[in-house]
């Protein structure tokens, strides 16, 4: 059985990829992405459907994953446009490929 990393970081975008957002979480990936897909976080990704997993990042623990996340939102959209076609150059969801 495949031990799953609690901490991470995540850029969420919309259908139209027109709308970027980074975050942070120490619950898993998966079960944090399933609450905006579900609209279930109040906020900017609910209001702008941020629905769709682009890029992701594991950390061991959580002070790892919240320094990238700020170094993330620290940098230029173009960064963050370089970060996302580094792993995923066609923009698919990756939701369903987390374990």
């Amino acid at each position: 059985m495949k031990e799953e990393k609690e901490c991470g970081i995540y850029i969420l975008s919309n259908k139209g990829d027109t709308v970027l957002y980074t975050g942070v979480t120490g619950k898993g990936i998966k079960p944090r992405v399933w609450e905006h897909k579900n609209d279930l976080v109040e906020g900017f990704t609910k209001k702008y459907k941020c629905h769709k997993l682009v890029y992701y990042e594991y950390y061991d623990d959580m002070e790892q994953a919240i320094a990238r996340e700020k170094q993330i939102k620290g940098g230029s959209r173009a960064d963050k446009i370089k970060f996302i076609e580094s792993k995923n150059p066609t923009w698919k969801d990756l939701y369903d490929d987390l374990d």
